[in-house]
């Protein structure tokens, strides 16, 4: 496929990165990028700000600053108006928060409500990060817990807790604005957030862009509260299956018989990041997470020379 790719495009799709990145000519990087979900949790109100997050994140994980925001909204028309009033103030709300201005958008027609948000930053200093770029010796942080699919895959399935689901919610609504902000502390050699393909696609994207393996240790994430139970129920997304199955070829994993290998290709709605930052700055910047609220931040794993496999879970 030809495409017009002009000079000023400094970051366009052929990594599967988080966001395009456009030299605007006067020292501004444009940053865009749109994404959308169903919904995740039962209140309109806090489904609408966890897709606002969601797609503001990518943004961050690009270190840009969020400036506007476009709606992209699928929904029944049979939809009673204060459900949809509820979901579109919930969003305004949290591009409020970001310092994003909700403009306007698109409205279509479906069964199945899809809300998202196309997303417009700015980086001033010309300093951005992309989901490769890893340097043999680099280790992995990640800011949140993992397991989000599962919970909210229980919760639809009407057998979550109500603790799960709090606990769940809180770390969906947790932005990634502060993480960001921290990036350029840091030697950061590459970032990208966690969301549909799961810690292994995200993982491996990170790994095979970098010509490098990851080795993520499974000891060292923290879990989301009932995703492990979840899982062990056979309470499993149907995305987790289909990551797994994508990348089996260059994920080395064991299977465990309580499927908690599945927690790995977990779909993570409005994610942590997934950061490459050198072995000297890893624990200092650990530490700057906690104090910026992220209380799950952990070193995760290793970037290493090229093996068999891109991304090795042990």
């Amino acid at each position: 496929m030809k495409l017009y790719r002009p000079d000023n495009l400094i970051v366009g799709f052929e990594t599967g990165d988080d966001a395009a990145v456009f030299d605007l000519g006067n020292g501004t990087y444009l940053v865009q990028t749109v994404d959308f979900i169903t919904p995740v949790v039962d209140d309109p109100y806090l489904f609408g700000r966890i897709s606002a997050n969601n797609s503001i994140s990518d943004v961050y994980a690009m270190g840009g600053r969020p400036v506007t925001a476009l709606s992209v909204f699928m929904l029944n028309c049979s939809m009673d108006k204060t459900i949809i009033q509820a979901m579109m103030q919930g969003a305004a709300d949290e591009c409020a928060k970001a310092g994003a201005a909700l403009c306007g958008g698109h409205t279509i027609a479906d069964n199945e409500i899809k809300l998202g948000f196309s997303v417009t930053g700015v980086i001033e200093d010309k300093r951005f990060y992309k989901n490769h770029g890893l340097r043999t010796g680099d280790v992995l942080i990640y800011t949140k817990k993992l397991g989000i699919g599962l919970v909210t895959t229980a919760l639809k399935a009407g057998m979550a807790t109500e603790e799960h689901i709090k606990s769940v919610t809180d770390t969906m609504l947790l932005s990634n604005g502060n993480a960001s902000k921290l990036l350029r502390r840091f030697n950061v050699s590459a970032c990208t957030d966690v969301t549909g393909f799961g810690m292994a696609g995200h993982g491996h994207e990170m790994a095979n862009g970098s010509g490098k393996t990851v080795t993520f240790d499974s000891k060292c994430f923290t879990y989301q509260d009932g995703s492990r139970e979840y899982a062990s129920q056979f309470i499993i997304p149907a995305g987790a299956y289909g990551t797994m199955e994508f990348v089996k070829d260059v994920c080395g994993f064991t299977t465990s018989p309580d499927n908690s290998h599945m927690l790995f290709f977990d779909p993570q709605t409005s994610g942590g990041l997934l950061i490459g930052v050198s072995e000297n700055d890893a624990e200092k910047m650990v530490s700057a997470l906690k104090d910026e609220g992220y209380a799950n931040a952990a070193v995760v794993g290793t970037a290493s020379e090229k093996a068999e496999k891109s991304v090795i879970f042990i």
